[in-house]
């Protein structure tokens, strides 16, 4: 069973995409977002399933690299 996981930034909170994974990530795992970036997970948080639900939320946080002007 696949795991989807929702990306944070660190820097604003805000979800970056959706990913699915096929195992639990780890908090050094490295990987491509959708935008080509790669980048690497620096916590991963599982919240509560909802009332009446088996899936757990599953947040991966990571800080994007500023994007070069010019």
């Amino acid at each position: 069973m696949a795991i989807i996981a929702t990306i944070m930034n660190t820097v604003t909170g805000r979800p970056v995409q959706k990913m699915s994974f096929n195992r639990m990530p780890k908090p050094w795992a490295s990987f491509t977002l959708e935008t080509g970036e790669l980048v690497q997970a620096e916590r991963i948080d599982v919240g509560k399933p909802a009332p009446g639900k088996f899936a757990a939320p599953v947040d991966v946080w990571i800080t994007l690299k500023p994007k070069e002007e010019g």
